[in-house]
Order: C-alpha cells, then sequence, then structure tokens
C-alpha cells in the first residue's frame, strides 16, 4: 500500500514519476467483482477461462486500470487531486499472480488550470499491458492566499 504524499501544482515538474507495483490475487479479481457486479466467468471460474484463448483467468481491465487511480490519488499527486480524464488502451490479460507494475509521469503542465496531463503504463514484465494518459486538476498552494493542509 502506498503512503500518501501530496503534491501542490507548485511541487509538480515534467518528468516526475511515480511506481506502484501490486501482485494480482485471487482475493483482488474476486472482491472487484463484487464491488461493480461484472462476474463474467473469465475473472471468476478457471473451468470457463480455460476454454479462453487466455486458458485461465484474468483480472478485470478495469482493475488494472484502477492501480493507476491509485498512484494519483495516493502520491502523484496524491490526496486533493480531481481526475479530469483518462484514456486506456488495453493491450494484453493480466492474469492472476501476475505482478503489474504501474508508472505514472508529469508529461504536461497547464498553470492557467492547474492541470496536469500524466502518462500511465502498466507492465507485467517487459510487456506493456495497459497504457494511456490521464488528466487531474491539481490543488495549488496559492488557491485563496494560504497553502492547502497537507495529509
Amino acid at each position: 500500500m502506498l503512503t500518501l504524499r501530496t503534491l501542490y501544482f507548485e511541487d509538480l515538474s515534467l518528468g516526475l514519476t511515480e511506481r506502484l507495483a501490486k501482485t494480482v490475487a485471487s482475493s483482488d479479481v474476486v472482491g472487484f467483482a463484487e464491488v461493480t457486479g461484472d462476474r463474467n466467468p473469465i475473472h471468476l471460474s478457471e473451468h470457463f477461462a480455460a476454454k479462453t484463448p487466455f486458458g485461465t483467468r484474468i483480472a478485470h481491465g478495469l482493475y488494472t486500470a484502477s492501480l493507476i487511480s491509485a498512484v494519483l490519488g495516493t502520491r502523484l499527486p496524491g490526496p486533493g487531486a480531481v481526475y479530469i480524464s483518462q484514456t486506456l488502451n488495453f493491450r494484453a490479460p493480466v492474469k492472476i499472480g501476475d505482478t503489474v507494475d504501474v508508472t505514472v509521469s508529469v508529461v504536461e503542465l497547464l498553470p492557467e488550470k492547474s492541470r496536469a496531463r500524466l502518462a500511465c503504463t502498466c507492465a507485467v514484465g517487459d510487456e506493456i499491458v495497459l497504457d494511456g494518459e490521464a488528466w487531474v486538476k491539481v490543488p495549488s498552494k496559492n488557491k485563496g492566499g494560504r497553502p492547502l493542509p497537507r495529509v
């Protein structure tokens, strides 16, 4: 679990990067299915999944994408950031037991709107399984003339 770190817009710079590694457990996938209602058997039934091109159960694509959200909400930029948009390109499946390496990097800053564009990738080993970009609104130290509380 990532520890909370709050970065303000003024703390961001191009190339600033944060990473997270998460090994996908069966309980993660089952829990995600319960929370979302997506009970597609490719995620939950080994018997069903064995008959698919993947040959085994795979994690929900949006579960993998939610790991990006974990980075945005806890570390880069952290608490107070507001998601504006997210593009996602699903490149390959994530299987139970895979370790997903998430990388989020600042690639553009819009000071007039306190927004940042972030490149987002998820990889298993050397294979990119998901990529895209996020736009987030980032709290400013100077909003209202006083700093926001740090978490």
